[in-house]
């Protein structure tokens, strides 16, 4: 028998988090020193469900208050193999996403995001696995001519375009 059900992501509104898939414990090594590497004083809490041995929540960071959101939003999910990153405020996974799709064990991203997240879990007799996220909201309709300036500009307002 399987149960599907949601679990909500628990965490400030601003706080940005990355939701993946990966298959092998060395992936909270090789995540820590890549986002170390990458932008040097990043504040992050990372927690790694081990789906083997001894099943624990794997975890490491650099800040607090992260790596308890990550302990905290990992038991919930209770997923085999899935890893959750909460990033510090101020830090964004565009700044870090590519870098942490390239490590070897990480086989695939739900998300990346701070909208309000409802993971969608599978449960059955041997364990749990991620079907899939529901990210934000449902579109409530197509952006005008108003909102394209309005999207341009704030891309350039807060750096990412010139």
């Amino acid at each position: 028998m399987v149960n599907i059900h949601s679990v909500k992501i628990e965490k400030p509104d601003e706080i940005n988090f990355i939701l993946g898939q990966s298959h092998f414990i060395k992936t909270v090594e090789d995540i820590h020193e890549a986002l170390v590497s990458t932008v040097p004083g990043i504040r992050f809490g990372l927690a790694f469900c081990e789906a083997s041995g001894k099943c624990l929540i794997r975890w490491t960071g650099t800040d607090a208050a992260m790596i308890e959101l990550a302990h905290k939003n990992a038991l919930a999910i209770g997923a085999g193999h899935s890893f959750i990153l909460f990033l510090g405020q101020g830090y964004f996974p565009i700044n870090v996403l590519n870098t942490i799709k390239m490590i070897p064990e990480v086989c695939r991203i739900f998300c990346a995001t701070a909208n309000p997240v409802e993971v969608l879990v599978a449960e059955t007799d041997q364990g749990r696995g991620i079907l899939g996220v529901v990210d934000g909201f449902a579109p409530k309709g197509i952006e005008g001519e108003e909102d394209i300036a309005w999207r341009k500009l704030f891309l350039r307002k807060i750096g990412y375009k010139f």
